[in-house]
């Protein structure tokens, strides 16, 4: 990993001044989105009494709008949200039952991802799985298929999101040892949603609520998943081991600027600028975008496009010896040797 030029930890020391929540400007853009997720959910169920067509496409925009109370729900676990820890700890709760995320378990499993990201050492809480083309090819026939099933894009967007935000937050069995906080935020946001989709199920029905709240959770969960896997899974992320690892250097290095569009930046709450968010997480979201205009350097530092994402998914093992993530075709071209690439395919 490069620490050379430019200087990430000075970068780091210089996004202080950024920290500081605004009180209006955060309730504004809490208010609003509730507001507008609120009215997209409405504007949905009205809408099945004209088609389902017109439900599943009214579900994006209001997907849209979960996703991005869900990166408010963020912000508060940074404590960047708001100024007072009991305010963002309790939007954040509240947030929570909305998103499908107990909010003190996801943020214990968030803060580890934050401490180790880019560590190839310390893989494994909060991160996509990511093997080495040595770990692969060390792994039995059945293990590559296993692997290669996870990768597989129907799974890594489409049924995984679905488990992790419906099956894996209900219950925190990797915090087993954690004490009892993650337990109780998962059963205390477990109870809530039960409540609210119970007082939904007597509002509207059943099949109304499962008519809307299923496209729409579930196309959120998958945006959600993906956002997340770009930001660590790009052609130029840079991972190390040891002495290597700097935290500040694999939050430059490590984490991509995700360069949308305006209206996709906005419904992302500009979580796309992951590198500056990696090195200060506690600058609210909508300074982000101020922060690479006072910093041109950082625009293009892991600047992927929304054309070149798309074609990250490919990439699915580490590479020690050219340090670059490649696919599967990559590397049985790089080690003709083995013949496990061709044993599974």
């Amino acid at each position: 990993m490069n620490g050379a030029a430019p200087d990430a930890r000075a970068f780091a020391r210089d996004f202080l001044r950024y920290q500081q929540p605004d009180l209006p400007r955060a309730s504004f853009e809490l208010s609003v989105t509730i507001a507008l997720l609120l009215g997209g959910w409405g504007l949905t169920w009205l809408s099945l009494r004209t088609g389902y067509w017109l439900t599943l496409l009214l579900a994006i925009p209001t997907a849209g709008f979960l996703v991005r109370l869900f990166m408010i729900q963020h912000d508060c676990g940074h404590g960047a949200f708001f100024r007072w820890r009991f305010v963002n700890d309790w939007t954040g709760r509240a947030l929570g039952v909305l998103t499908l995320t107990p909010y003190d378990y996801w943020k214990r499993n968030h803060a580890m991802h934050h401490a180790t990201s880019g560590n190839l050492d310390r893989r494994g809480t909060g991160d996509i799985a990511t093997l080495t083309v040595t770990e692969y090819l060390s792994r039995s026939w059945l293990g590559r298929l296993g692997y290669r099933a996870y990768r597989n894009p129907l799974v890594m967007f489409g049924f995984g999101p679905a488990y992790l935000f419906l099956l894996q937050h209900r219950i925190p069995l990797e915090q087993m040892r954690a004490g009892w906080r993650p337990w109780a935020s998962a059963i205390g946001t477990n109870a809530a949603i039960a409540s609210l989709a119970g007082l939904m199920i007597w509002l509207v029905g059943v099949g109304p609520f499962l008519a809307v709240q299923l496209p729409v959770f579930l196309l959120a969960a998958s945006i959600g998943v993906w956002l997340f896997y770009v930001q660590h899974q790009f052609e130029n992320v840079a991972w190390s081991r040891g002495d290597g690892w700097t935290i500040h250097d694999a939050a430059l290095f490590g984490s991509s600027n995700y360069d949308l569009p305006p209206l996709l930046g906005w419904f992302t709450a500009n979580i796309g600028v992951h590198h500056v968010h990696h090195l200060c997480s506690r600058i609210p979201f909508y300074r982000l975008r101020q922060v690479l205009r006072d910093h041109p350097r950082l625009q293009t530092i892991g600047r992927v496009t929304l054309g070149e994402s798309l074609r990250s998914v490919r990439l699915v093992l580490w590479d020690e010896v050219t340090q670059k993530l490649v696919s599967f075709r990559e590397a049985a071209i790089a080690y003709p040797q083995s013949s496990q690439f061709t044993r599974v395919g």
